[in-house]
């Protein structure tokens, strides 16, 4: 089991907001840097990056920041936030990010997802944020009207090679992760998928290794809040 701290980054700090809403948002004193290096001495080897100023923008905002975590502590970083052309793929990839999540783009231009995954094989991570059923586009603003996992069969031989669901109503909640239709999603996805919302304890980490097709999980909030301590955290890693 894969266990990816995350790091959410707005103007330059760690934020985390409350189901995606910008106005619901606590922001943190470590710098996101910082907060890498924590994760890195701990023994993490994966890390979650947000570029919520990327989301909004559609420009790779903090693309310098980003760099400086993966050539300063070689860790395996997926990348998202607002993704919505080939060149910024190529520019993650380019600093060393492992993954590169696409999100709303992937889910209103299928034909854009298809090419990612063709031109950057094996780097392109797929990010379903569903909420009722239904996945949300343009930073959880925009009802696609497409069920999630209709849409992931349409896509399921694209070539992606990661998927990473969050469950909106979850996340930043700290009510533990969706995990029944997170079951849903990793029972007909052609490969591995990552749980994203809603994790508060350790125990969580461990009902998540016992689903089939669950490569990792994706922890926030509760880092941030001392819900989970590092120290604990770092034990499921063995």
């Amino acid at each position: 089991m894969k266990i990816f701290p995350a790091i959410d980054i707005k103007d330059k700090r760690c934020v985390r907001l409350v189901k995606g809403e910008f106005d619901n948002k606590t922001e943190y004193k470590m710098s996101p840097l910082e907060q890498a290096e924590k994760y890195k001495d701990h023994g993490f080897e994966n890390l979650h990056i947000i570029d919520l100023d990327g989301a909004l923008t559609g420009e790779t905002v903090n693309l310098d920041v980003i760099e400086n975590i993966v050539s300063k502590y070689d860790l395996k970083v997926e990348v998202g936030g607002g993704i919505r052309n080939l060149n910024s793929i190529k520019k993650y990839i380019e600093v060393g990010a492992e993954k590169v999540i696409l999100g709303s783009a992937a889910i209103k231009e299928k034909s854009f997802l298809k090419e990612a995954c063709e031109i950057f094989k094996d780097k392109i991570a797929l990010g379903l944020d569903a909420k009722n059923g239904y996945l949300l586009v343009s930073g959880w603003k925009e009802n696609s009207n497409k069920l999630t996992l209709d849409y992931l069969k349409e896509v399921n031989n694209y070539g992606f090679s990661r998927l990473i669901y969050t469950d909106i109503n979850r996340d930043g909640m700290k009510q533990s992760p969706n995990f029944e239709e997170t079951s849903n999603v990793s029972n007909i996805s052609n490969c591995p998928v990552i749980i994203s919302g809603g994790v508060s304890s350790i125990d969580d980490i461990k009902k998540a290794k016992t689903l089939k097709n669950v490569e990792g999980i994706i922890i926030g909030k509760a880092i941030y809040d001392g819900d989970i301590k590092l120290s604990d955290l770092a034990k499921e890693l063995i």
